[in-house]
């Protein structure tokens, strides 16, 4: 079963930034410790060429172990009043949902807590 991302860049109406991130850094907190199927949640504040923040944009980058996990967070009881509370924050919302097109292969050697002088080669 393919892992499922979900990316969604919020814009929010002036004077609503603060307010919206506050909420959305619960929400991934609550989500991660909630869902077990959420393997990430990013809160990301993107910025311009110039390296600036982009005055209120805000994105969040969700990872899930498969479908399931997606169609359970949907479900969550939180998400109804969760968007009732964001709606009158935001100017537009755009939704990215989407597989990885690179297989999960396992990665091969040693992992950084396994390495020791013992294994120096």
């Amino acid at each position: 079963m393919a892992a499922v991302t979900i990316i969604v860049e919020f814009e929010t109406l002036d004077g609503k930034a603060s307010e919206f991130e506050r909420i959305m850094l619960d929400h991934a907190r609550r989500t991660l410790n909630e869902e077990p199927g959420c393997e990430r949640f990013d809160v990301i504040r993107p910025i311009d060429e110039a390296g600036l923040p982009k005055k209120n944009f805000l994105i969040v980058n969700e990872l899930y172990s498969g479908p399931d996990a997606v169609i359970a967070h949907r479900a969550n009881p939180r998400m109804a009043p969760l968007g009732e509370t964001i709606a009158p924050l935001l100017k537009s919302r755009r939704l990215i949902e989407a597989v990885s097109v690179v297989p999960n292969v396992p990665e091969e050697g040693k992992r950084p807590e396994d390495l020791n002088a013992a294994n120096d080669d």
